[in-house]
């Protein structure tokens, strides 16, 4: 089962990186933006990041804001799996992988369920002032 659990003792600067990540996707409106923390279940992947997005001009628009806000927060610029109109992955090395993917293509390969042993870390949507 799938358990949400405040950041734990990672590293400011992997905080602050997943945070701009997860702020750059919230702000094209990509959708149910959720971050797993795979550390204590896979020796090869550290966290990722799963966001919704339609396919085509939306999927762009998303990676292209993470990729420009994830280097702006210190991160080599990131290796593009894909493309295509229904998935897109930006892998940042192996410390974290971001998988941006329409509605279908989420259910369909259900990364969360698959990690289902992976912590779910907390990133609240900041409030319009």
């Amino acid at each position: 089962m799938t358990q949400t659990t405040p950041p734990h003792t990672i590293d400011p600067t992997t905080q602050q990186q997943l945070a701009a990540i997860v702020h750059a996707a919230r702000e094209r409106r990509a959708e149910d933006v959720t971050v797993l923390d795979l550390t204590d279940v896979s020796t090869t992947l550290d966290y990722f990041v799963i966001a919704t997005a339609t396919a085509g001009l939306q999927l762009n628009a998303v990676q292209e804001n993470i990729r420009q806000k994830a280097m702006e927060a210190g991160l080599n610029r990131p290796t593009v799996e894909g493309p295509s109109e229904r998935w897109l992955l930006l892998a940042f090395g192996a410390s974290i992988v971001v998988h941006l993917m329409t509605r279908e293509a989420r259910e369909y390969y259900d990364l969360e369920g698959l990690w289902a042993d992976a912590k779910v870390m907390d990133f609240p949507e900041e409030r319009q002032a």
